[in-house]
């Protein structure tokens, strides 16, 4: 009898878990096969109780992401770059992941505006890109596919089982004490070019075989020119690390200081966030639904030339940047305001100690444009921070947050690293693997606050994606 009742508990606990899964599944959980429920089962229920409270099958994992935006003035990448390139990327401290948001790398004429895209130069930054990390741990450099994704529906492929193979070997080679792992190399994710806007993300070869990449899509969105062109915009990459997702947007903004800019800039902030949508792929019987919009995801970050300027007249703004007087002058910041309550209220930017990165002469490359005097012909520009790394969600943490000092336009690059958090699925021990149902960590209430806000935080941004979604003429045309 008490054996009867011992297995009537664990069938309701199975039946209340799969119920549970089926309703919130935020995982991407492999299948596993629970067998027919009157069946004899050889496994010890006490074991399989046990597991559950003393192995937790999701665990956290971190990688460490870099995040880089350049505004490059229009010019193409040429080879004495390479020395820039590297020390924009700090490669003395390597990441798992790059990404990186580029504005301008096509002048901004009406023929590049309007006319048909061109992937050449996106090719070229990729080619470069893809040489600087590479080339810095020893490794020959194999191109990649490095045509430029030019559709919507773009779906990552996956891994191949040689690469999947090779990755699992690089992460058991030991390399010599001093000598870099020669098998390590990184891989071009997704790529996205937009008129002069442009994203490249890239991530070590070895995670592949680690983890489960899913969902990897892409989104542009034009708002420049009467609304709708793309001089001004943004590119958004979406893709998803085992159970986490994760959003990339690179933008460019409206330009200008005059009173009143600001809210242009605003404007097109929200027509991104209304008009970035990745459109929902139909199951393959692996993945869970992704995010739809960009609200949707677990970790976001949005970078680019903002062009958020300063509420401050030139001379006391050169002034406080003689005095490297970064905090007095964040005070007039205008994308300072816009995070504490106006369009990226909730979001999160580390401390800016660093001189602005905009706009710099072209006859002196050590000196901001205009001032007094004024040289002949060059542009009376405020400096200001234009250039900026923000980010949204819990499990992230900045690690730094810093401008290079590259001249090759009148834009430094800022970059910024940050350590994150994913959600892995773990296998089930041997004790319990004639039966391996996956199952979440179950804390008592009052030990899991956290638990709490992240289920909190869920539901706000699931009741965004179902009020976006639903307000989507594309949505409604789907249906």
């Amino acid at each position: 009898m008490e054996n009867e009742n011992q297995k009537s508990r664990t069938m309701r606990f199975r039946r209340w878990f799969k119920r549970k899964q089926k309703r919130a599944d935020p995982f991407h959980l492999s299948e596993a096969s629970d067998g027919d429920e009157d069946e004899d089962n050889n496994y010890q229920d006490n074991d399989f109780i046990r597991s559950i409270e003393m192995n937790p099958c999701i665990s956290t994992n971190e990688l460490r992401i870099f995040v880089g935006t350049w505004n490059v003035a229009g010019r193409s990448p040429v080879g004495s770059l390479a020395v820039d390139l590297d020390e924009w990327l700090n490669l003395k401290d390597a990441a798992d992941i790059y990404v990186l948001g580029f504005q301008e790398i096509v002048p901004l004429k009406a023929r590049n505006v309007i006319g048909a895209e061109d992937p050449t130069e996106a090719t070229n930054w990729n080619l470069l890109i893809g040489k600087t990390l590479n080339d810095k741990y020893g490794c020959p450099w194999l191109t990649p596919m490095l045509n430029p994704i030019t559709s919507d529906n773009y779906q990552y492929a996956g891994v191949s089982d040689f690469e999947r193979r090779f990755s699992v070997s690089s992460r058991t080679a030991t390399p010599m004490r001093g000598q870099p792992n020669r098998c390590s190399r990184y891989k071009l994710m997704a790529s996205k070019k937009m008129v002069g806007v442009f994203v490249s993300v890239w991530m070590k070869r070895e995670l592949l075989g680690r983890y489960h990449i899913s969902g990897v899509k892409v989104c542009s969105v034009a708002c420049g020119i009467m609304g709708y062109l793309g001089n001004k915009g943004s590119v958004s990459v979406s893709m998803s690390i085992e159970g986490t997702s994760f959003c990339f947007i690179a933008a460019h903004l409206a330009s200008g200081e005059k009173k009143g800019d600001e809210g242009r800039r605003n404007h097109q902030v929200s027509e991104i966030f209304r008009r970035t949508f990745f459109p929902q792929l139909p199951p393959d019987g692996n993945d869970n639904p992704h995010p739809l919009t960009i609200l949707g995801h677990d970790r976001i970050f949005w970078f680019g030339d903002l062009n958020y300027r300063l509420y401050l007249e030139d001379n006391l703004a050169r002034q406080l940047i003689k005095k490297q007087g970064w905090r007095a002058l964040q005070a007039f910041d205008q994308l300072q305001r816009e995070l504490e309550n106006g369009v990226f209220q909730g979001w999160k930017e580390g401390n800016i100690e660093f001189a602005p990165t905009y706009k710099y002469s072209s006859s002196n490359c050590n000196r901001y444009s205009g001032g007094l005097p004024s040289k002949a012909g060059e542009k009376q520009r405020t400096p200001a921070w234009c250039d900026r790394i923000l980010w949204y969600g819990k499990g992230v943490k900045q690690l730094s947050y810093f401008r290079s000092e590259s001249k090759f336009s009148d834009h430094r690059p800022v970059s910024a690293i940050f350590s994150t958090q994913i959600e892995v699925v773990k296998p089930r021990n041997s004790t319990v693997a004639a039966f391996q149902p996956i199952v979440p960590t179950i804390n008592p209430p009052n030990q899991n606050e956290q638990g709490k806000d992240d289920e909190e935080a869920t539901s706000t941004l699931l009741s965004l994606i179902v009020k976006d979604r639903e307000a989507s003429p594309l949505h409604m045309q789907k249906l």
